[in-house]
Parts: structure tokens; sequence; C-alpha cells
């Protein structure tokens, strides 16, 4: 599984890297943009991601600089070839208006971001295990 990781925070992109090689997680490649202009070049190609492989999970948060996560989520939904990629909301942010304003712009799923290190582990082998073993996308 291929996974896009769209965050700006250091600390949550090394707790992910190290998250994710808990043994309770499957076996993914991880691919980091810390922005939503970069996460934009990473989905279209452009620019020095011309050679990027789509992934098969984005997992964003909402706080990211130069276009926010409701922003890099209202394109991904409206764009042909992207919607179908599942987007998880991984924010801080517990706020019902954030929470429901990501669904209704078609999040897949939102999850509050852990404080602690084995519940950040949980809810990301959570996350991944549901959208690598689980879950059955739609076929072309």
């Amino acid at each position: 599984m291929n996974i896009l990781l769209i965050e700006d925070h250091p600390g949550d992109i090394m707790l992910t890297q190290e998250a994710l090689k808990d043994p309770q997680i499957p076996q993914c490649d991880l691919y980091i943009v810390s922005d939503g202009e970069e996460a934009l070049d990473y989905l279209n190609r452009s620019g020095s991601y011309q050679d990027a492989i789509l992934p098969d999970l984005i997992i964003m948060d909402l706080n990211i600089p130069k276009k926010d996560g409701q922003e890099v989520l209202t394109y991904i939904k409206s764009h042909e070839d992207l919607k179908t990629i599942p987007v998880v909301i991984f924010s801080t942010s517990d706020s019902g208006s954030d929470v429901n304003k990501s669904y209704q712009l078609r999040a897949n799923c939102y999850v509050t971001k852990p404080v602690d290190y084995d519940e950040f582990v949980t809810a990301l082998s959570g996350i991944v295990n549901f959208w690598q073993l689980a879950e059955r996308p739609p076929r072309p």
C-alpha cells in the first residue's frame, strides 16, 4: 500500500514514520509532503513529482500551510483521477465544525490525533489496517 502523508509538523511526521514500523501495521510505503501546494503537485505529478506514485490512501492534517486541508480535500474529491482515493483526515482538531465540514467535502474518515504515543500507534494501525485489509476500492 502506498500512503501519502500530508503533514507539516515535524514531530507528527516522525511519529507517523515510527508508528508505521510497528509490527501490528502491515508494510506500506510512505510518501510525505508538508503543505497543500506540494500535495497538489504530488497528486498532479508536476514539478519535482513527475514520477510520483499515486497513493492508495491519503492521510492528511487539516492545518497545513499554503492551501489548507479543506482546500486540498475539495480538489481531490472534485478531480476525476483522484476522487476515489480514500482521504483520512488525521488532525488534532476535534472541533465539530471541522469534522462536519470534512465530511461535507467527502472525507472518507476523520480521526482526531491522540497525543499519547501508544494511542497514536493504535489509531494509525486502525486506519492502515482498515484501508489495506478490509476496505474494497472501486474497480475500473
